[in-house]
């Protein structure tokens, strides 16, 4: 389930309420952890020597830095060599328990950030003809959006028409997408990304849809090089508390990832302890409370930037009830990234991790 759509579905809790229920569920929640460092908290870029190996820490470090320099720019690194020409048709499995049958890849329509990214790296993105509120990088820019919020408009998708839409299974709402499906255009559904396998997944999936299997083994493959190295720069012996808090101070929204959230595959594969997973959180999200934030223990915390900008930044952060009283508010231990990257789960996500291994384990 897409970020919004499950926010949109969870209670809005203001500061210093406190059910029970979550409280009971983080007291188990291990006292330990490591003792980071202050660093560079309201731009969430502290990097460190990390606590392993100097000959790792470089490496994490350097992995980092290019990372950094690369989402800067907010572009994509397409596959190498000639794009690759669409052999169609095909038909394919959709996630609504439809077969559809893809005869023409000349319009692309994705209907999600994460698929736009995998299209345009496919080598495909001349091909597409729009995008949705999601598809944040320099290439879709200037394409039209045919979202409202995140609601898909069908009269704007209909106007661009497209010969193939990619959606997912939260994409809606539903009688939008039956009316362009009712227009004659193909619409292939796909599950929801939410966590590190689902890349692999995914990209083989939109590659058959759209007639490239191979270029599709092509990115599996170099995804899955990258983030073998990722994982490689984890330093030996550090395991650091992480909670992953999605906040929008605007509309009181104030929660802590748990089991699915996403964000939980990330923190495990950057070598870190999800402390919302590790607390018994079963659910994606939970709401807030100074009581499970005391018992957790982060010794970092984990934002999206305009969640951090939502609520004022640093300063306003340590302000919210039990943020303080933590390793990670004391320290102001704050790691953030792009609300379009961190949860995308595309081929940028090894960039994710090679940051994430540096931010978390500086110390």
């Amino acid at each position: 389930m897409r970020m919004s759509d499950r926010c949109r579905k969870l209670p809005s809790r203001r500061r210093g309420l406190a059910p029970v229920v979550l409280a009971l569920a983080l007291l188990t929640a291990a006292c330990g952890g490591t003792s980071p460092s202050s660093s560079s908290p309201e731009s969430g870029s502290g990097v460190g020597s990390g606590s392993g190996s100097s000959a790792s820490a470089a490496s994490a470090g350097e992995r980092a830095a290019a990372a950094e320099k690369q989402l800067a720019t907010n572009t994509l690194v397409p596959l190498e060599g000639k794009a690759p020409a669409p052999e169609l048709p095909v038909t394919v499995d959709s996630s609504d328990g439809r077969r559809v049958t893809v005869k023409d890849a000349s319009r692309i329509l994705p209907l999600n950030g994460g698929v736009a990214e995998i299209v345009f790296t496919l080598g495909l993105g001349d091909r597409v003809v729009g995008r949705d509120i999601t598809a944040t990088f320099a290439e879709a820019k200037k394409l039209p959006q045919v979202t409202r919020a995140h609601d898909v408009s069908a009269e704007s998708v209909l106007s661009l028409k497209p010969t193939v839409v990619l959606a997912d299974t939260d994409t809606g709402p539903k009688e939008a997408i039956d009316q362009i499906r009712g227009a004659g255009v193909p619409v292939v559904v796909l599950d929801p990304a939410t966590e590190l396998a689902d890349v692999s997944t995914r990209t083989t999936r939109i590659a058959e849809a759209l007639g490239v299997p191979s270029a599709g083994q092509a990115l599996n493959a170099r995804i899955d090089k990258e983030l073998a190295a990722a994982r490689a720069a984890v330093p030996q012996g550090s395991r650091p508390k992480v909670a992953f808090l999605y906040m929008r101070g605007s509309a009181a929204v104030y929660l802590m990832g748990g089991k699915g959230s996403g964000a939980d595959s990330l923190i495990a594969a950057a070598g870190a302890v999800d402390a919302g997973v590790e607390g018994g959180l079963d659910k994606p999200f939970t709401p807030l409370t100074s009581e499970a934030l005391v018992s957790a223990r982060p010794d970092v915390i984990l934002m999206m930037d305009k969640g951090l900008e939502s609520v004022g930044g640093v300063d306003g952060l340590v302000d919210i009830p039990g943020i303080r009283e933590t390793p990670a508010g004391l320290d102001r231990r704050v790691v953030t990234l792009e609300d379009g990257v961190l949860l995308s789960f595309g081929p940028r996500t090894p960039l994710v991790i090679d940051i994430l291994v540096d931010r978390i384990h500086a110390g």
